[in-house]
């Protein structure tokens, strides 16, 4: 402070009494006077009032806002109903598979010599329901003998010289495979020709 006032001293010490008091203090412009008594005794409110938000931030801030809550919402719909037709596919295939055994068992005897035709039509009535009720469901069987070995599709469990198929074709059928769309229930038990 009394460097201040000595260094005000010699700068004012040549001039006349009213040039010395202009340059002592300096002028206060319009920007730095309060413009009320108030905002004088509480300098935290102007603070306050020049902090506030633009209503357009504002709304801008809650549109952004909305339209994330609304996206992941609508991801959330999709990824359930997509979880939802996934559980129904994989509770078919698994209801499927139980009753494939028993399906095997028909055709099995089917194919058996029976001398009671009554019981034969019998037996081929029920197998002809159950392979209804499975396409219902969406269950087909795959084609396998004549068509080239696909892993993705059978299961070789052996290897035939059989020379009326070309080589890696299935020329036996052991056990059929199913599909349910392009999902594989069971693969189909085959002989490839070599």
């Amino acid at each position: 402070m009394n460097e201040e006032k000595d260094l005000t001293e010699e700068c004012t010490a040549g001039q006349a009494p009213e040039e010395a008091e202009n340059t002592a203090e300096p002028e206060t412009t319009p920007e730095q006077e309060p413009e009320t008594e108030a905002e004088a005794e509480q300098p935290e409110i102007r603070q306050q009032v020049n902090d506030t938000p633009d209503p357009e931030e504002l709304l801008a801030a809650e549109k952004d806002k909305y339209l994330r809550l609304y996206a992941e919402y609508d991801n959330y719909r999709k990824r359930t109903a997509k979880e939802k037709t996934e559980t129904y596919s994989h509770a078919t295939a698994a209801a499927v598979e139980t009753l494939l055994p028993a399906l095997d068992s028909f055709s099995l005897a089917l194919e058996a010599a029976c001398t009671d035709e009554a019981y034969k039509t019998g037996m081929e009535k029920i197998y002809t329901q159950l392979t209804e009720a499975l396409k219902k469901l969406g269950v087909r069987e795959m084609e396998a003998l004549g068509t080239p070995f696909d892993p993705n599709f059978h299961n070789a469990i052996k290897q035939s010289a059989d020379t009326e198929y070309e080589e890696g074709t299935v020329c036996q059928v052991f056990q059929k495979g199913y599909l349910i769309g392009d999902r594989v229930i069971r693969h189909a038990m085959v002989a490839v020709a070599q």
